[in-house]
């Protein structure tokens, strides 16, 4: 009897989150074995509150009652990227960490993705466009997704993509340097070109 119970797939809950200042996308999937299957996606649409606090407070309430609702056994998470607007990515940055300190404060894994690897991982092209990594999710989901809820698209991305590089086995080197998955790392390793 406990060999069989051995053999069951095993299932997984990712939570994985676009943070934004003005749109936060999320999505919740769960694996069990090869399928995936979409839980919960959307957007917190944040322009309507006026101090830049009160938008922390309100990703910070919405990652806490997802985590609640779905219990999930790992978050993925988009590095904020570089941008010219030091400003922009001090406040991406920041949404970035009360995302974070939600799952911190119930001791979930979070590991981080570059938009590159999150494209890369879930359409073969690194610089697809918010409407190509949706039409791509539609084919690996099965189901119609809306075409209003591209932040919340991509944060079903981030998860689809951490849910394919914890399944690929790290390279040996990758092992022996105990590189990190996403990251200011891959950042640079990915935009030589922006690094002066």
């Amino acid at each position: 009897m406990q060999k069989e119970m051995s053999n069951l797939p095993t299932e997984k809950i990712i939570l994985g989150v676009d943070p934004g200042t003005r749109i936060a996308g999320y999505g919740v999937i769960r694996v069990v074995g090869p399928r995936i299957e979409l839980l919960q996606y959307g957007v917190l649409k944040l322009d309507k509150y006026s101090s830049h606090e009160l938008k922390l407070k309100k990703i910070f309430d919405r990652i806490t009652q997802l985590i609640e609702e779905f219990l999930p056994d790992e978050m993925a998470i988009e590095d904020p990227f570089y941008g010219k607007n030091p400003q922009s990515m001090l406040k991406l940055g920041r949404a970035q960490g009360v995302a974070m300190a939600a799952a911190l404060n119930r001791s979930i894994p979070i590991v981080e993705y570059s938009p590159k690897t999150v494209k890369m991982s879930v359409t073969g092209n690194g610089n697809a466009s918010k409407e190509q990594v949706a039409f791509m999710l539609q084919s690996i989901l099965k189901l119609e997704l809306q075409p209003e809820y591209l932040d919340a698209t991509d944060a079903v991305a981030i998860a689809i993509c951490h849910h394919y590089h914890a399944n690929s086995l790290p390279s040996a080197a990758a092992k022996k340097k105990g590189a990190k998955k996403g990251g200011w790392s891959a950042f640079v390793s990915e935009n030589p070109n922006r690094i002066k």
